[in-house]
């Protein structure tokens, strides 16, 4: 009921999931990322713990076949669910069960996994890995999003839109980005308005967070406030 994008950013090494659904609060089922190791997306039927696990499976140091294989095994309910991995080398690992409804599959290019399930056609996936590789000028947040406009233009779920999410993680265990539409009459068209919000005040605020390389983080409010005032000043 449901497609998804998972990509890495070439730039930044950012691992980035955009997913869109006739469905109600999708972002809060079918996005796991692993910072720095890899990105998870469960949907379908969806089984929470192919995230949960799965990511733990990622930090154990299994690529993304063998993450697959062993979450696959124990679950009964496997021919109902739909799952595509993306890990830290690059590999991506897919299944779609055989009882997932039509049209459903799963493609795959140079940094990008995309799979889709009960949707429009093979186009809405199509049309979303064109749009992926199209716009590798973008910024990383916008050029998944415009990927996955291009998949809805396509037809994307066959029943309509109700919720979409967009989560990006770079080397923290928090994310750089998440942000989610539960229930909007233009799911996708809200994640584009939140993105240009989150240039206001989120990316300069963000950049003060600790870390793990800098604990402490930056409590200078001055500095926040010249970096939003820079960018206000270049119209950023």
């Amino acid at each position: 009921m449901t497609w998804s994008i998972i990509a890495r950013d070439p730039a930044t090494g950012q691992f980035g999931i955009a997913v869109a659904t006739r469905f109600f609060a999708v972002g809060a089922r079918v996005p796991y990322i692993a910072a720095g190791l890899g990105a998870i997306a469960t949907q379908a039927f969806v089984n929470p713990y192919y995230g949960i696990d799965g990511v733990k499976l990622l930090r154990e140091g299994l690529n993304a076949h063998d993450v697959l294989a062993t979450l696959l095994t124990t679950d009964d309910g496997r021919e109902s669910r739909q799952i595509h991995i993306m890990d830290a080398s690059g590999e991506i690992a897919a299944h779609t069960g055989r009882d997932c409804i039509d049209w459903c599959g799963h493609i795959a290019g140079s940094g990008f996994s995309i799979a889709g399930n009960m949707l429009a056609g093979a186009d809405v996936l199509d049309e979303t890995a064109k749009t992926y590789i199209a716009n590798d000028s973008l910024p990383f947040p916008r050029r998944l999003l415009a990927a996955m406009r291009a998949g809805e233009s396509a037809g994307g779920d066959k029943r309509g839109k109700q919720s979409a999410a967009l989560v990006i993680h770079g080397e923290e265990e928090w994310p750089a980005l998440d942000i989610r539409a539960d229930d909007h009459p233009d799911p996708l068209g809200e994640l584009e308005r939140l993105e240009r919000v989150s240039h206001e005040l989120w990316v300069h605020f963000r950049d003060s967070l600790p870390t793990r390389r800098n604990p402490a983080g930056n409590t200078d409010r001055s500095v926040i406030d010249a970096s939003i005032a820079a960018a206000r000043a270049r119209g950023s």
